[in-house]
């Protein structure tokens, strides 16, 4: 009889192991889910960039890191490339980089950016054609002034950007975050990774 006792409570013991085991991967598993929600959501987001739009800085393929909290303790300045919801359809998600901030007088005359009548040097800036059109929005604008909590921005490459030339100001609230690094970048076209590109701090 207390042989059997003995092996009843051994079953008990195992059963009560394996749930045991069971609960700690499933309360691991949810409170990972959790984090990777809360880190997604408030802290650092992965994105991909599927245009041109940014070229050279920023190459089709290249998987970008965002911080989405840094505006909570600084102010966002000229020359940063963000992520936020585009204006016409907030479902998208745009990143340009940020030539104008509020109060800020802009023009471009033949594609060239003057703020407050000073022009803008621009080391980033790509123009796959030299010159421009009088009737082209892209080339000639303004001058404006930027209204309170906008900012005006643009696409590195120049003649291949739909950006707040096109469709206006960014409203400071659909801003999402600072991108900062590439962490992977694929070249489909060659079918093979940009080495040189994996690590590389985005400014």
């Amino acid at each position: 009889m207390e042989k059997v006792e003995n092996i009843e409570r051994a079953s008990v013991t195992e059963q009560t192991k394996k749930k045991s085991i069971v609960r700690e991967y499933a309360e691991a598993i949810i409170i990972a889910l959790l984090l990777a929600f809360i880190i997604r959501t408030f802290v650092v987001q992965a994105f991909k960039i599927p245009s041109g739009s940014m070229i050279p800085t920023l190459q089709i393929g290249d998987h970008i890191l965002v911080n989405k909290f840094i505006y909570r303790f600084t102010d966002i300045k000229k020359g940063d490339i963000i992520v936020f919801k585009f204006p016409r359809d907030e479902s998208r998600d745009f990143i340009k980089r940020v030539i104008g901030l509020p109060g800020d007088k802009i023009e471009i005359k033949n594609k060239r950016v003057y703020i407050n009548d000073t022009l803008l040097n621009e080391s980033y800036a790509y123009h796959e054609e030299e010159g421009g059109s009088s009737y082209h929005p892209r080339d000639n604008f303004g001058p404006i002034i930027i209204p309170e909590n906008k900012f005006f921005v643009m696409g590195d490459n120049r003649e291949n950007s739909m950006d707040s030339r096109f469709w206006g100001f960014l409203d400071k609230y659909k801003v999402r975050g600072k991108a900062f690094i590439v962490y992977w970048s694929w070249d489909s076209l060659n079918f093979g990774v940009r080495w040189n590109r994996l690590g590389m701090i985005l400014k």
